[in-house]
């Protein structure tokens, strides 16, 4: 866990610098990831300064399941068991039908957390990331709570035995969270939660 809590504080350094310097994002989920992926985290002097030593690659095919994670992290140690990894799931929120079953925040449940949950996304190391990326003006710790409602009392294949709760290992960014579920083995695990709010830089 202490090893994945200093790679997301080196990716949302990396998210820091994006929503600095780019004025203009697509709204798509797929092409915010690859400008943060390729552009940041990849970026071969960033990566030197943040000393992240580790293999970022996106949009790439899980080894033993049909899923395709959004971002995939390797350490040089797992060199020989190509299983060994990190995953990160990426995606949008809007502030359009916050306690619905067909928004946004219902999607970052069922295609997010629960791909977890049901295995369509291994957890090696039984913790795994998600990404929110914010794409309109929301109050993120009220969407929070609206998200742990979804949880409760929607989703109830999400697992979900420790609802979302904020975390404090990122230093001056306090909109990073965790919550614990249990996958169809009955087997806990945790995942992280970052919020990337980039509702400025999107374009309209």
């Amino acid at each position: 866990e202490k090893q994945f809590e200093v790679i997301l504080g080196k990716i949302t350094v990396c998210y820091k610098l994006m929503k600095k310097d780019v004025q203009e994002l697509p709204n798509d989920e797929n092409k915010i990831r690859d400008v943060l992926v390729n552009e940041y985290i990849n970026n071969p002097n960033i990566k030197r300064k943040l000393k992240l030593e580790y293999f970022v690659f996106p949009e790439v095919p899980e080894t033993r399941t049909p899923g395709r994670t959004d971002i995939r992290i390797h350490s040089p140690n797992s060199f020989y068991n190509q299983a060994e990894y990190f995953i990160i799931e990426c995606k949008r929120l809007d502030n359009i039908n916050l306690n619905g079953s067909s928004g946004l925040n219902a999607q970052y449940i069922q295609q997010g957390i629960c791909r977890f949950t049901s295995k369509h996304y291994t957890s090696y190391y039984r913790v795994n990331g998600m990404i929110g990326f914010i794409v309109e003006k929301i109050d993120i710790s009220t969407n929070i709570h609206n998200i742990n409602d979804l949880l409760i009392n929607k989703f109830k294949e999400s697992n979900t035995t420790h609802t979302i709760i904020q975390d404090n290992f990122i230093e001056g960014f306090p909109d990073h969270f965790h919550s614990i579920h249990k996958d169809t083995d009955d087997r806990p695990f945790k995942i992280y939660h970052l919020m990337f709010d980039l509702h400025e830089n999107i374009q309209r």
